[in-house]
């Protein structure tokens, strides 16, 4: 068994083992297909074992290759904090996602471009769904994101750092013409036999969608049929007024024209929130996003639950460090 195994190799292999896909792992890593094919061969030949099976139609993980994944994470993840201790901090341009121009992440954000000089730059993207977003953290594609980090498969959030952020009540949109658009807020009872969007059908937001499940079982609320992704706040707005939909949103989310936000109590459900980056990631720019997400917590009091009844699942309350 080989003692000396070189990153890049398991650079390649954790590549192919994420995409299942020799070309657009190439893409990933901006190497030449016939370039990676010789790195996974190599790796096969260093550690006695077939890695992948290989078909024309598909690339599946054989017992040896599921069996090293775990491991080539770790390995990796230390790779890169030994080399970020060591590393100045980079120059380049930090790619963080905030999801749509309004709400905690994109306050966090505003929050740590006061705190950087003209030189650190932070450069939004606006992603949808942290489910999307954690693999391109995780591939390097971007830096930091926000979101229910505990909705993430155990393997990927090992490679990921996070940071609680906030605790955010949830709400519902309605259409103005709604029985219960008068009230100023809506009790979850009301909405038993009510039908709401949670974004299901869109793998990119699959950790909004099981929250809204958790939520809504035992409540008699229904979620809406799967829809394909909707990307862009236009065509969301266009595709919402459409089909005359109810949406599960948070307390800060876009106007919609011609429907009304109402906050969600007795019990008040929370999202969590969550400032997520690529484990081993050094940058000033990282710092300062930490910095303005600790500031703006103690300042909001995000982090602590509303003084009334509260839902939050079980095991995010326990990323999320909240008690009670």
């Amino acid at each position: 068994m080989p003692y000396d195994i070189d990153p890049r190799l398991l650079r390649a292999f954790l590549a192919v083992a994420e995409e299942l896909h020799f070309t657009r792992a190439a893409a990933r890593l901006y190497v030449a297909q016939q370039a990676l094919s010789r790195d996974i061969r190599r790796l096969e030949r260093e550690l006695d074992t077939a890695l992948f099976v290989r078909t024309t139609r598909q690339v599946s993980l054989t017992a040896d290759g599921t069996r090293l994944l775990p491991l080539a994470r770790r390995v990796l993840t230390a790779h890169d904090e030994l080399a970020g201790a060591f590393r100045a901090a980079p120059e380049r341009p930090l790619l963080v996602d905030v999801g749509v121009p309004i709400g905690t992440a994109h306050g966090v954000l505003e929050a740590a471009r006061d705190r950087v000089p003209d030189s650190c730059e932070l450069v939004a993207r606006f992603h949808s769904g942290l489910t999307g977003a954690a693999a391109e953290v995780a591939a390097g594609r971007l830096d930091v994101s926000f979101g229910r980090i505990a909705a993430l498969p155990p393997g990927m959030r090992a490679g990921l750092g996070h940071q609680p952020v906030r605790l955010e009540p949830m709400a519902v949109l309605l259409r103005e013409g709604h029985p219960l658009a008068a009230r100023p807020a809506v009790a979850l009872a009301d909405l038993a036999g009510e039908t709401l969007y949670a974004a299901a059908g869109n793998p990119r937001t699959a950790e909004w969608t099981d929250l809204a499940e958790r939520l809504f079982a035992g409540r008699g609320i229904a979620a809406a049929e799967p829809f394909p992704e909707i990307e862009g706040s236009q065509e969301f707005v266009r595709v919402v007024r459409k089909r005359g939909w109810s949406v599960l949103a948070s307390v800060e989310f876009i106007e919609v024209p011609g429907m009304v936000l109402r906050p969600l109590v007795d019990p008040v459900p929370l999202s969590p929130v969550s400032m997520v980056w690529r484990r081993g990631l050094r940058h000033p720019g990282l710092d300062a996003l930490r910095a303005a997400a600790r500031e703006l917590a103690a300042q909001h009091g995000w982090l602590a639950p509303p003084g009334s009844a509260w839902w939050l699942p079980e095991e995010d309350a326990r990323v999320m460090g909240v008690r009670g």
